[in-house]
C-alpha cells in the first residue's frame, strides 16, 4: 500500500481532531463537556468518551509500534525545541498560555500523525518492513 499526500493529510486531520476534541483552550472540548456536567453524566458523554479512548488507543499503539519510545522521545525533544525557537523568535509569547496550548496540541497531533505514517516512510527510505512480533 502506498502512502499518498492525501493519506498523510487525512492521518493528520484525524489526529488533530482527536487531540482537539479531547481538550482545547477554547472551552469546547470533551474535557469541558464533562467538567460542566460532572454531576449529571449522560449516555452521550459516556459514548463520546469511549470513542475518544478508542481513537487514542489506536493512534497511541500505532505511534509506539512505529516510532518506539526512543523515536517518540526524539520527536518530542524536536518539537520542544521548536516551541523554544518560536518563543526565542518572539512568535510565541510564553505568558499566553492559550497560544502555547494550541501550539503544543498541534505538535502532539503531528507526532501522532507521524507515528501513523512512519512505517510507510521507513519502508520507502530503507526498504525494511515493520511488523508486529507475534508470540507462538
Amino acid at each position: 500500500m502506498r502512502l499518498t499526500r492525501s493519506g498523510i493529510a487525512l492521518r493528520f486531520l484525524f489526529s488533530l481532531l482527536l487531540v482537539l476534541l479531547s481538550y482545547n483552550p477554547s472551552g469546547y472540548s470533551y474535557f469541558h463537556w464533562v467538567h460542566t456536567n460532572i454531576h449529571s453524566i449522560t449516555p452521550y458523554i459516556a459514548i463520546a468518551g469511549l470513542v475518544l479512548i478508542i481513537g487514542w488507543a489506536i493512534y497511541s499503539k500505532a505511534t509506539i509500534n512505529s516510532l518506539g519510545v526512543a523515536g517518540i522521545l526524539l520527536a518530542s525533544a524536536l518539537f520542544g525545541c521548536l516551541i523554544w525557537l518560536f518563543i526565542y523568535w518572539k512568535i510565541l509569547d510564553i505568558h499566553n498560555t492559550s497560544a502555547v496550548a494550541w501550539v503544543v496540541e498541534i505538535l502532539l497531533a503531528l507526532l501522532l500523525a507521524v507515528g501513523m505514517c512512519w512505517s510507510h516512510i521507513s519502508l520507502r527510505w530503507s526498504g525494511q518492513v515493520d511488523v508486529d512480533e507475534i508470540d507462538e
